[in-house]
Parts: structure tokens; sequence; C-alpha cells
């Protein structure tokens, strides 16, 4: 039987959401054979709509690398999505802004961030991932959702771009000055998220699909089978997941993170309206 899915209507209609700020009725509602393979293709329909008003894609971004999550939301593995020089801010000092009054729902999450100074090989071997990238950083990504509640399918993230606001990318540090075991210490540091001086959350950089590289190689293994997607490239960044549970933010809040077992500072986030 015919399967009756209008990819271009629904690439509209989530665009159109994503850019009024709005909230709809998720996609795997209405159309119960909603894939998520029908989902990418909508994605990537909306990632060439943004390419042509003027958007650079500057890397990815990684969504549901935390399995302690996967129950909340109801996903079972990680999804994808294009991260942008309109939604990527680098910052030369730890300490920042962030303005949500255009966001949908807005919570925080504490990331690590990995800058490639060449395409990676498709392996799942950490340290080959290693050789690739050239710095490291630890960033905060501001996520959002336009379906009421957070309330969706692993289908509906994905063709609203992995629920992704913002990006805040701390200040780099190259891999060699990480020290001799960057391979362990990305699985075994701890960070901590606070909001106004007060510890909300706790988490490793296990909470990542067990580390930062090999959520990484999930990614490289991912985009791998998906034709219409390049691999990964010199200069892309990937933000890898989420090492916390994802907390709701609202303005007049200070967030901050603080990381041990890893050279990377710590970043603090006002929050504006």
């Amino acid at each position: 039987m015919e399967r009756k899915i209008d990819y271009h209507k629904i690439a509209s209609e989530m665009k159109s959401t994503q850019d009024e700020c709005g909230q709809i009725e998720p996609f795997t509602s209405r159309f119960k054979d909603f894939s998520n393979a029908d989902a990418y293709v909508v994605a990537n329909m909306i990632h060439k709509k943004r390419i042509e008003e003027g958007a650079v894609p500057i890397g990815r971004k990684i969504g549901f690398t935390n399995p302690k999550m996967w129950s909340i939301y109801g996903v079972r593995k990680p999804i994808w999505a294009h991260v942008y020089d309109t939604t990527v801010s680098q910052l030369t000092d730890p300490h920042t802004q962030c303005h949500i009054g255009r966001y949908a729902e807005p919570k925080i999450e504490p990331e690590i961030v990995v800058h490639f100074q060449k395409s990676p090989p498709l392996t799942d071997k950490p340290q080959e991932i290693l050789a690739s990238i050239d710095w490291i950083a630890h960033g905060i990504e501001i996520v959002q959702c336009h379906f009421p509640e957070w309330r969706f399918r692993a289908a509906d993230t994905i063709a609203d771009g992995g629920l992704h606001a913002t990006l805040l990318v701390g200040p780099p540090v190259n891999v060699e000055q990480l020290g001799s075991d960057v391979v362990s210490d990305l699985e075994r540091f701890s960070i901590t998220l606070s909001c106004d001086g007060k510890s909300c959350e706790r988490g490793r950089g296990s909470n990542a699909l067990g580390s930062a590289l090999i959520a990484v190689a999930h990614l490289i293994a991912v985009l791998s089978t998906q034709q219409q997607t390049l691999s990964l490239q010199q200069g892309e960044i990937v933000t890898t997941g989420t090492l916390t549970a994802a907390l709701p933010i609202c303005a007049g809040q200070i967030w901050s993170t603080s990381l041990e077992g890893i050279s990377l500072p710590g970043i603090s986030v006002s929050i504006e309206s």
C-alpha cells in the first residue's frame, strides 16, 4: 500500500514552527508510520532551506546519548542534527549571556565538544577518532521543543533539528595539552551543573554513550548509512550529548558548570529573556 507522507508539507510546517517559536502536535501522533528515516528526510529538506537562507553548517549535534534519558523521553538510541554559524557561539570568556525569548520550553545541557582537524575514519576505536581531533572544549547546549510539554517520539525530534536551539562552546584546549590519557579522562571526568550557586545535577563523561569519543563513533557509523548526508569533514565540530539530565531554564537565572578530572574550564551563563 502506498504511503501518504508529504515530506515537503511536513518540512514546511516544521520550519515555520521553528521560525515562529511555535508548538505543534507531534508528527508521530498524526502519521502512525512516521519513522526516523522519514524524519531525516524532513530534516534534510529543512537543512537545505537554512543554507539557502544564508546559514553555514559548521558541525553536528548528537542527541540522546545519555541512556538514562531514554525512558524519560521514549527514545531508544541517539539522534543527530546539523548546527550552524547562526546557532553556535565560540566563547572567548567562560562567562556569557544567553537570550532565550525566542526558544520554546528551553532546557540546558552540559556537553563535550570536539573539533576535527581532518575527517575521521569509520571506526569504533576511540584512539583512532582522537587522532583526527585537534581541540576539545566544554560546551553548553540550550535545547528547545516545538512539541508541547516535551512529549514526542524520536522521529519528531529528528524532524525538529534534534531539538537544537544554541550551542555555547567554551575555550578550546588542544588535545596535546590535555595530558597523556585523554581517552580515559573523557570517560571518567565528572561535572557539576549548578543554578544560582546551588548544585542541581552531577554527571560523568561516561554518561554520553560511554564517552564523547564513543558517541562520535556512533555518529560516524550512522552517517555512513545515510546516503543523503556527508560524512564528518575537516573543520567540523561535534557536540556529543548531555552529561546530566536536561533541566528547564528561565530568565534571571545564572547557570554554571565545573569539571573535575579533565583540564577543561567550566562555563557560567546568565539567562536573559
